[in-house]
């Protein structure tokens, strides 16, 4: 369905039985991530949850209004969850969707019932740590120019966007596959001015780390062993700085155990969603 959000149309599909507590899922890569990653992701979760997953402001399908910044995005999952009628609800994001997902449950943490969080970063740290890591792989020889381009929102267009993503992307699995890079260059849709908004002025200015210690509800953190991007060091910062959370390391993963140990994951995530009682009708 669309739905306006905020004066701007948002793509979005939602699973599960309408009285069941409510799931949002933000998806990552602000430019090239879609609902299409969380969708997959907590589908599954749909016979215990009503799962909401969607294209962000500038992403997929959805509509480009502007701002693409941190404060709108949080303001469009607050717009959700007013449509959805509910009080309060479990907030998930992945990669850069955790920066969302921790920015809204710090703008409301009234409204969140628990906070799952994958392969993130409270800060722009992992910016040295990545380029690092990139120009350390052995796996394939990184052009650092395109590197650089996506990394600090200098992508010319949607070409170039598509061209430096098929450059890095060797580099966020436990196992390399080259078919299945390709398969992900054909997947995803390019929106280069969203993407360059997010990383040449969000990016930058990104850091919540004085903010993590008000949220309030617990929190579940995950990264893969391997995560090139977001490595584990930025996980265990969030963990040591949210009161109420955990931390849970795959260790045969990249930047995606919720695809590389879907099953192990999907467990982790619903053990411990019903342990702290999210999943009460």
């Amino acid at each position: 369905m669309r739905l306006t959000i905020n004066d701007n149309e948002l793509a979005v599909e939602v699973f599960g039985a309408d009285n069941a507590p409510v799931l949002i899922a933000h998806h990552g890569a602000p430019g090239l991530g879609s609902r299409a990653e969380p969708r997959a992701t907590f589908g599954p979760f749909a016979d215990t949850f009503r799962v909401i997953v969607f294209d962000a402001r500038g992403s997929g399908e959805s509509g480009g209004n502007e701002p693409y910044t941190h404060e709108q995005w949080a303001a469009d999952v607050e717009g959700l969850r007013q449509w959805a009628g509910v009080d309060r609800f479990v907030m998930a994001g992945g990669s850069y969707g955790g920066f969302i997902s921790m920015e809204y449950a710090i703008r409301h943490p009234d409204r969140v019932s628990a906070l799952v969080l994958r392969d993130t970063s409270p800060d722009h740290s992992n910016d040295d740590a990545a380029r690092r890591n990139a120009a350390a792989s052995t796996r394939v020889t990184i052009d650092m120019a395109k590197l650089d381009r996506i990394n600090t929102g200098q992508v010319r267009d949607d070409d170039d966007l598509r061209d430096c993503w098929r450059e890095i992307l060797p580099l966020y699995d436990h196992v390399y596959d080259p078919a299945a890079v390709e398969a992900k260059v054909a997947a995803t849709p390019y929106r280069y001015a969203t993407h360059n908004y997010a990383f040449a002025h969000n990016q930058p200015h990104y850091d919540i780390k004085a903010q993590l210690p008000s949220i309030s509800c617990p929190t579940l953190v995950t990264v893969g062993r391997d995560d090139w991007i977001t490595p584990v060091a930025c996980s265990e910062t969030i963990v040591s700085l949210i009161p109420d959370s955990r931390l849970v390391v795959f260790e045969k993963s990249g930047h995606s155990p919720q695809i590389e140990e879907a099953d192990e994951w999907r467990r982790v995530v619903r053990e411990f969603l019903h342990e702290v009682g999210a999943d009460a009708r």
